[in-house]
């Protein structure tokens, strides 16, 4: 396995990233959360970027995988600075983004900033809004007092230790949200998910569909699949979709 290259954002954030030189547009990864940029997901698309010429980006957000900084000091605020820095420093030209879960709100987040530089999108999962619509609404009052008193509340995960999700992430998500206000999506976009998703539910993938204004927008469901989204099947497809989109980008 090849070392990283770092790096440093204006905000003074270590972040770590794998760059496969290749054609244009460059696909960038963006991971979910407490995921890092070794995950199935990222490397079938760097070996699929390789296979084809491509150019490819995975990187890590701080406080996660081999960036700086602890997990419970970041927010999506900060995360979006992170992807920001990679995007502008990292990655030129043209880009397709793939989000799958935070990653897809990240994208959102990233075309909403920057939809100059946006040729495509494919989300995986996409979880905008989750620190609202699924942490703090789902919580319980008790849980949402330790969150107030002791600045942070413990979530079990299927994934290993659990979440800890401090006040600052949910306070900041509220600054960050995109189901709110008008999302327009001006390219080809692909939602991809999972009908057996226990992190994500499909009502979410629908509600972006609908949420979202653009011209060429679709939603794949995959019966049985869940939020890893990661067995031989949805892999092809997630590289399927995101061959359909530069398809369409280079016919345009």
């Amino acid at each position: 396995m090849s070392e990283p290259l770092y790096l440093t954002t204006p905000q003074g954030r270590k972040i770590a990233y794998h760059k496969t030189d290749g054609a244009g547009p460059c696909v960038v990864f963006l991971g979910g959360l407490k995921s890092d940029m070794e995950g199935t997901k990222a490397i079938h698309l760097e070996d699929w970027a390789l296979a084809k010429g491509r150019a490819f980006l995975r990187f890590d957000y701080s406080g996660h995988g081999q960036s700086s900084g602890k997990f419970t000091d970041g927010c999506i605020g900060d995360w979006a600075e992170d992807t920001a820095a990679v995007l502008n420093s990292v990655a030129s030209g043209p880009l397709l983004l793939v989000g799958s879960s935070l990653g897809g709100w990240q994208s959102l987040l990233a075309a909403r900033r920057i939809p100059e530089r946006i040729m495509g999108l494919v989300t995986i999962a996409a979880a905008p809004d989750f620190t609202e619509d699924s942490m703090w609404a789902g919580f319980t009052d008790a849980q949402k007092e330790e969150l107030v008193s002791a600045g942070q509340v413990a979530l079990p995960s299927e994934y290993g230790e659990p979440y800890i999700i401090t006040k600052r992430m949910i306070e900041d998500g509220r600054t960050q949200l995109v189901l709110r206000e008008p999302l327009e999506l001006p390219f080809p976009t692909r939602f991809l998910q999972g009908t057996a998703d226990a992190d994500v539910n499909m009502s979410v993938a629908l509600r972006l569909l609908e949420h979202a204004n653009g011209s060429d927008m679709r939603l794949t469901l995959v019966d049985g699949a869940d939020h890893r989204f990661s067995d031989n099947a949805c892999l092809a497809l997630i590289e399927q979709s995101v061959e359909d989109v530069l398809n369409v980008g280079e016919a345009a």
